[in-house]
């Protein structure tokens, strides 16, 4: 946008035709000044009249980890992982338990004037079983095993996607705000480009047209203005959702993204090696294999031991008070009409399955490398062209404001060279905006972020 040089003979024509000091430009200067230093107040943003609560990036990174209901949903995912892994490693554990059996009988039998059973007895028995070779529990434990690692590296993936989508809603808070700034600055320019065509008209110095051009002008960028507010809005409560508070949530600070010169140019193998999503996928594959493995383990016979120790009471004619068993139960599967052949089967679908996703994570991870380091390098470079075209943008408006007042030229060149100005600032905005998300996705890439 043009600078404040380039329209401070406005203000000071305007202030001489009212006869009083140019207190106007002094204002506008305090204004200029605290949207520089991003105060809400002075830019008459909504964060500060509400009083809407400002973060840092890692104070939104850590509330969105430790608040997300994605975050809360990873956890339980692990604890239900934990409980399966415990359920099948009881299976081949030691057991132990007790029954009470109580019997009525009529009419009761006897013996030479005695009774061989009694009319009721309490039967109480108590079993230790102890299984002695199991291998398909065995089975069933490495995988639960396995499963819990899995849940583990899903939670780390979960977070680097949690932190991710917190950083790019920080990120579009900062970017929005400079474009609110940046059409206030248009806006303000706008103002004091129709109030001093105004002036000329009533003075009869100007026309008609050209006040209507400034104000026609003024009333787009006031438009542009509450557009632009509106987003800056509806980021903050995208933020808040992530972060999970009970409003919207601003962005205190820029965040500064250090890219070192190795990721800019390492190996993408060893710079992809640390993402969560790529561990992910290797542990869901060695699980996967580990099961497919283990598939002999099927065949193989089950041995359980049982001792059952038994009191009954009262004893019958026949029967002893206490008594005790001991046996060993051995089972040998023979033929199960195909039933293990199709669990392998179903086992190498899923190892073929889970190696085939690992490999398309891979290639998505090392394109994303590639892209993020072409975006930062050449990002930098379309910064620098924006920025010198934001310059020679201001320096046209400076010549045309000059023409204009000399009468060379009329407002449409004035106008016109403002709303290029305008359009080569949003530029600069957008170039840092995207620059900054380029480093953000180099990080994210590189598994550098978060921390």
């Amino acid at each position: 946008m043009p600078s404040p040089a380039a329209h401070s003979g406005w203000r000071r024509s305007r202030a001489v035709a009212r006869g009083r000091r140019p207190a106007r430009g002094l204002r506008a200067a305090v204004g200029r000044a605290c949207l520089g230093l991003g105060l809400a107040v002075c830019a008459g943003s909504p964060s500060a009249a509400q009083g809407i609560e400002a973060l840092t990036l890692d104070e939104a990174v850590r509330r969105a980890i430790a608040g997300n209901p994605s975050m809360q949903q990873a956890a339980a995912g692990i604890l239900r992982a934990e409980a399966l892994l415990q359920q099948a490693r009881a299976l081949s554990l030691p057991s132990l338990g007790a029954s009470l059996n109580t019997r009525v009988i009529g009419p009761v039998p006897e013996f030479a004037g005695e009774s061989v059973v009694p009319r009721s007895q309490l039967d109480t028995t108590v079993g230790l079983a102890v299984p002695l070779l199991t291998p398909v529990r065995w089975l069933q434990r490495n995988q639960a095993q396995d499963q819990v690692t899995v849940s583990q590296r899903a939670a780390e993936d979960t977070r680097r996607a949690t932190a991710v989508a917190a950083a790019e809603a920080y990120l579009s808070i900062i970017g929005l705000r400079q474009v609110v700034e940046l059409n206030e600055r248009a806006r303000d320019n706008a103002r004091d480009h129709f109030e001093y065509a105004q002036q000329r008209y009533e003075a009869g110095l100007g026309s008609r047209l050209n006040a209507l051009r400034a104000q026609q002008e003024l009333s787009s960028d006031e438009a542009r203005v509450e557009e632009a507010r509106l987003a800056v809005r509806r980021a903050q409560e995208a933020l808040g959702v992530l972060v999970a508070a009970d409003g919207p949530v601003d962005a205190a600070a820029e965040p500064v993204f250090e890219v070192s010169p190795e990721l800019l140019t390492g190996p993408e193998g060893e710079a992809i090696a640390s993402r969560s999503d790529i561990r992910l996928v290797a542990s869901q594959v060695a699980a996967a294999e580990r099961a497919l493995r283990d598939s002999w383990r099927e065949y193989l016979p089950s041995v359980t031991s049982l001792f059952a120790p038994q009191v009954l009471t009262p004893s019958g004619l026949f029967s002893p008070s206490r008594s005790w068993s001991f046996s060993v139960l051995a089972a040998v599967p023979i033929w199960d009409g195909g039933d293990r052949r199709g669990r392998k089967r179903e086992r190498q679908a899923e190892v073929d399955f889970a190696r085939a996703e690992a490999v398309g994570v891979e290639l998505q991870a090392t394109s994303e490398v590639r892209v993020a380091r072409e975006a930062v390098q050449s990002m930098e470079r379309a910064l620098a062209s924006a920025r010198a075209a934001a310059q020679q943008a201001a320096e046209v408006v400076r010549i045309t404001d000059i023409a204009f007042r000399a009468g060379a030229n009329t407002n449409i060149e004035v106008i016109d060279a403002q709303r290029r100005a305008r359009d080569a600032e949003t530029g600069v905005a957008i170039a840092e905006h995207v620059l900054r998300r380029a480093r953000l996705e180099l990080l994210v890439a590189t598994g550098q972020f978060p921390r």
